[in-house]
């Protein structure tokens, strides 16, 4: 088999390529950093041997002779191997050392390119490398050559006078005695420059300043790696190009409690924001076996959730059936998200409340006629919507299809999670599981956002007064008075 060099880019999970994710899912080893995007490796196929071989400047480290044999005996057994790398492996990532080992020992290997912090960091802190009228030319350098040679690789004269954008990796800790060489050399002291902490990332911080004083202003501003320096007239377009700071949500951060596999749209909509997502999965969905209801049965069908939609198709498929099993009864659903889930699937739900809660959907359902209904839900769910519909007259059956179990969360994820600005929650169970997993010690500091008015009530049965409740019981109503609570300014915090 081959081993796969592959970049990881500079932090932003977007910015990893095509090519990047299809290999981590494809992967039975993978080797990686200690820099790779969150949730970089979330998409590794299950039984996928993860080994960590990251660096820390000053801190544990894995050698890099280490590394290579492992990717060498990974290989030489035949295994699909991904050696997963922050930035791009041949751009200050030692990925053509590695190569170089395994091209000596015959393993087979390819490289797939990453986006290098050196363009993206400066992008999203709003400073282009190159412009026209301000920089015809950028060099990349390091800031922390290889120990063992004996003498620097940098021509600092030669840098000195380079006309244009010096982009330095790995040099915030020796910033100061850089800028010196390089103003000794004959750069200006009044150039501007900057520093930029884990960039593309949540969290990215930007010191501006000039070349002669930007050294102890990043160390006063306690910036540390991963960061690099940007030195030229082009960083002084960051007055009107700067943008990922100006985003609605930057500089919060907010926990997401949704189940694993739903809460990836919502933590992917809160990063573009800008948030700082810490996903916190309370609650995992556990389907429940059993054979497919007799379709033909009911004149009309009751999907109360996209998960249900989801498993109903799932025994459907199983029995060789499509949506076309459907076609003879009205199908509602009880918001936009569960029509979503069933247009998805070719179905065109005939009933949605505007507004999203049982309640509603049993006042849309009261001039729909029917006979036999079909509920297919969780095991444990309110009995609102077959109460209401039983005492019309109606024989109801209620199918359950999966049951809401709690998910265990790591001491970090907790701590994480008490110490974010916001914490959401998007049905009753997400509060329940969440608090019985934090032992009683509740959210913290952090403010509770509700998808509706039965997600708060469960929040005041535990003590907490939600600080934002969404008026549009959905995701997007949901982000939408997060946003409005954001922009609105601080708020006091959500316990009652």
């Amino acid at each position: 088999m081959t081993v796969y060099l592959v970049g990881a880019g500079p932090g932003d999970p977007g910015l990893l390529t095509q090519r990047a994710i299809e290999l981590i899912r494809s992967a039975e080893v993978i080797v990686h950093d200690r820099l790779v995007p969150a949730g970089a490796l979330a998409a590794a196929a299950p039984g996928t041997e993860l080994i960590y071989a990251g660096k820390e400047g000053g801190g544990p480290s894995t050698e890099q002779a280490a590394i290579e044999r492992l990717l060498v005996e990974h290989g030489r057994a035949g295994r699909r191997v991904v050696r997963l790398k922050g930035g791009d492996p041949f751009v200050f990532g030692r990925g053509g050392e590695e190569a170089e080992a395994l091209r000596a020992t015959g393993v087979p290997y390819e490289v797939v390119p990453g986006v290098t912090a050196g363009v993206a960091a400066p992008a999203y802190a709003g400073i282009p490398v190159t412009h026209r009228a301000a920089a015809s030319a950028v060099a990349f350098l390091t800031g922390h050559e290889d120990p063992a040679k004996p003498d620097s690789a940098l021509d600092w004269s030669a840098l000195a006078a380079f006309p244009g954008t010096l982009v330095i990796y790995m040099g915030v800790r020796r910033l100061s005695a850089i800028a010196e060489r390089l103003i000794t050399a004959g750069r200006a002291p009044e150039e501007p420059a900057a520093v930029i902490e884990r960039g593309t990332a949540p969290g990215q911080r930007v010191v501006k300043g000039s070349l002669g004083r930007i050294g102890q202003m990043a160390a006063d501003a306690g910036l540390g790696p991963p960061a690099l320096a940007v030195i030229g007239p082009v960083v002084a377009l960051r007055e009107e190009l700067a943008w990922f700071e100006h985003r609605p949500l930057a500089g919060r951060t907010v926990a997401v409690t949704r189940a694993r596999a739903q809460a990836s749209g919502l933590a992917a909509r809160l990063r573009e924001l800008g948030a700082e997502v810490i996903e916190a999965p309370a609650i995992r969905i556990a389907p429940i076996d059993g054979p497919v209801p007799d379709l033909a049965r009911y004149d009309l069908i009751c999907m109360t959730s996209p998960n249900a939609v989801a498993l109903l198709f799932e025994r459907m498929a199983g029995a060789g059936l499509d949506a076309r099993a459907l076609a003879g009864a009205t199908v509602a659903a009880i918001g936009p998200g569960t029509a979503r889930a069933l247009r998805e699937r070719g179905v065109l739900a005939d009933v949605v409340p505007e507004k999203f809660v049982a309640e509603d959907l049993v006042r849309a359902l009261q001039e729909v006629p029917a006979r036999r209904v079909l509920i297919p839900r969780a095991a444990q769910a309110r009995d609102v919507l077959p109460d209401a519909l039983r005492a019309r007259g109606l024989e109801v059956d209620v199918v359950p299809l999966y049951d809401t179990v709690a998910e265990p969360l790591a001491p970090e994820t907790l701590a994480a999670l008490a110490a974010a600005d916001y914490v959401t929650f998007t049905s009753s169970s997400t509060v329940t599981l969440l608090l019985g997993a934090t032992g009683g010690r509740g959210i913290g500091r952090a403010r509770a956002v509700s998808i509706g008015p039965v997600t708060s009530a469960t929040l005041r049965e535990h003590g907490i007064e939600p600080a934002v409740e969404a008026s549009r019981h959905d995701v997007e109503g949901l982000l939408e008075a997060l946003l409005a609570a954001a922009q609105a300014g601080p708020a006091s915090p959500s316990r009652a």
